[in-house]
């Protein structure tokens, strides 16, 4: 009981919230977003590439919102910024509830985008604000944990709604998000708090622009990160189209891998992450990068539900080593008072959300699924080069930065 305790006690109380409401928000939007697809398939007669565009608005409105979103709480203060986004993601997923027309899915899955790339990264730079840089990496993993407790739970209400009553699923997701900014608004009156360095020195939007884009280690990991997201976007755009072609009971089988990947994340994460303090950062991100290219690849060769499991064991396997590093190495990067900023920067990777679905429904209305996936795959690859050159850029810096230190 004493080092449960104590346990909790190493984090701030709106930390224990945020990881709270990371759960349940998570767990509604995994339960709706990844059958949008299927429910635009299914009412709106709309072609894949439309429905690729569709899905894709999201991500691109995060690679602009993102950066102007951290940078905005690094200036204002993370509260304003992380309380409109959560009330807007209500509206948006109330409007799905209304949408009759293609046009309306594009502009709220767009606003969908865009406050959730306010919010993430801001919520990100406020768990650090609030925790010891000991104690960051448990953080950032805990966090990812928690988004996979949600996406376990999610799946399967979200197929067995997206057959019956999808708009009851967009309702439920809707009062998740407007619960959860009631409740953050409630305890962040009641909680003394502070953006840390943050609030000490103030950049100008022109100045943080320039910083990040001189980072010559950040734009390496972006660059990987955005080749691997046009892989990781074909799980919750085309592979369900694909399964439901492909395979008998198809969209039931899609609900069980986002399961098993959930799972495999909830039950592996903190294992994997102790193993993987032996290498690098960017050397665990490149053996990720590597698991989530077999993966893709083997996602070409699914003829049935045993090798479509296998194939997602290998790409959660990869998920599991990329996504709590990456949001380290930005950690590590970021200077005290840009923390808000450089998450934001993070967002960029969302480029690869969006051109994912595009790319990948292009390839699907012309060739194959298994060719598709496998085309797919080879783009992901790339990302090893980016993620090697990112990591001597980074143990580079940190030569100059030890050497300035010890002059």
């Amino acid at each position: 009981m004493n080092k449960l305790k104590q346990y909790i006690h190493q984090f701030h109380p709106i930390v224990w919230v945020l990881l709270i409401g990371t759960v349940l928000s998570r767990g509604s939007s995994v339960m709706t977003l990844p059958f949008l697809s299927l429910y635009l398939s299914r009412n709106m007669e709309i072609s894949p590439v439309l429905i690729g565009i569709t899905v894709g608005m999201s991500p691109l409105m995060g690679t602009v919102g993102g950066f102007i979103g951290g940078h905005l709480s690094d200036r204002f203060g993370r509260k304003p910024v992380m309380l409109a986004a959560l009330f807007m993601l209500a509206f948006v997923y109330y409007g799905f509830i209304a949408a009759n027309a293609p046009g309306w899915f594009i502009l709220l899955n767009a606003l969908n985008g865009l406050s959730n790339s306010f919010f993430e990264p801001t919520a990100q730079a406020l768990m650090a604000d609030l925790t010891e840089q000991k104690n960051r990496m448990k953080v950032y993993s805990l966090r990812y944990t928690a988004i996979n407790i949600g996406a376990s739970v999610g799946p399967f209400l979200g197929a067995y709604l997206a057959s019956t009553s999808a708009k009851l699923s967009f309702a439920i997701t809707g009062s998740t998000y407007l619960l959860y900014g009631i409740v953050l608004l409630i305890l962040m009156q009641n909680m003394s708090f502070s953006n840390g360095e943050s609030t000490k020195k103030v950049t100008s939007f022109i100045d943080a622009f320039h910083i990040i884009r001189t980072d010559k280690a950040l734009r390496y990991l972006v660059a990987g990160i955005i080749l691997i997201n046009i892989g990781y976007s074909q799980v919750d755009s085309n592979f369900p189209q694909f399964l439901e072609k492909n395979i008998e009971n198809g969209v039931y089988l899609f609900s069980v891998l986002l399961t098993i990947n959930a799972v495999m994340v909830v039950v592996l994460q903190m294992p994997i992450s102790h193993l993987a303090e032996k290498l690098t950062l960017m050397q665990g991100m490149i053996v990720g990068s590597l698991f989530i290219v077999a993966g893709l690849a083997g996602f070409g060769f699914v003829s049935g539900w045993v090798s479509a499991v296998l194939a997602m064991v290998l790409f959660t396997l990869g998920e599991i080593l990329i996504f709590p590093s990456n949001s380290m190495m930005i950690d590590r990067l970021a200077p005290e008072h840009l923390r808000g900023t450089y998450f934001g920067a993070g967002q960029f990777r969302k480029i690869g959300n969006f051109a994912g679905p595009i790319i990948g429904g292009s390839l699907l209305s012309h060739f194959s699924g298994h060719t598709m996936f496998w085309a797919i795959s080879l783009v992901s690859m790339l990302s090893i080069v980016f993620f090697a050159a990112g990591n001597k850029a980074f143990t580079h810096s940190q030569t100059i930065g030890e050497g300035q230190a010890s002059q």
